[in-house]
């Protein structure tokens, strides 16, 4: 069973960036089609990016211009680099396959915050 760990969330003003990293255990990474998820509180997790086995990516409306999703096969990781932060894009973020596909086991995930 793949082991997902999310990091590189905080706090940052408005305007900023951060960038999320995911790294799975296993080598069988790179076969995956993967993507970054949110949730907030009473909320349902919502898909914000996803990224094909060989790099093909797509986004949400909420974060299309702001965030790039990428994949290190080799590094067995994934990122988000997150340009431009908003007050709404304040959520823990998750990685995991692409929706419609079976999960991994859910990782922690990262809080990623948006204030001033």
């Amino acid at each position: 069973q793949m082991q997902l760990v999310e990091s590189g969330g905080g706090l940052v003003q408005p305007g900023g960036s951060l960038r999320l990293s995911c790294t799975a255990s296993g080598n069988i990474f790179d076969i995956f089609a993967m993507a970054w998820y949110r949730q907030t509180p009473g909320r349902q997790r919502e898909a914000v990016a996803t990224i094909t086995f060989d790099s093909k990516t797509n986004y949400s409306d909420s974060v299309k211009g702001r965030f790039t999703i990428s994949r290190d096969n080799a590094r067995n990781t994934m990122y988000l680099q997150m340009d431009n932060l908003k007050p709404d894009d304040t959520a823990v973020y998750y990685c995991n396959r692409v929706p419609g596909t079976p999960a991994f086991a859910w990782g922690p995930g990262t809080q990623v915050t948006v204030s001033s």
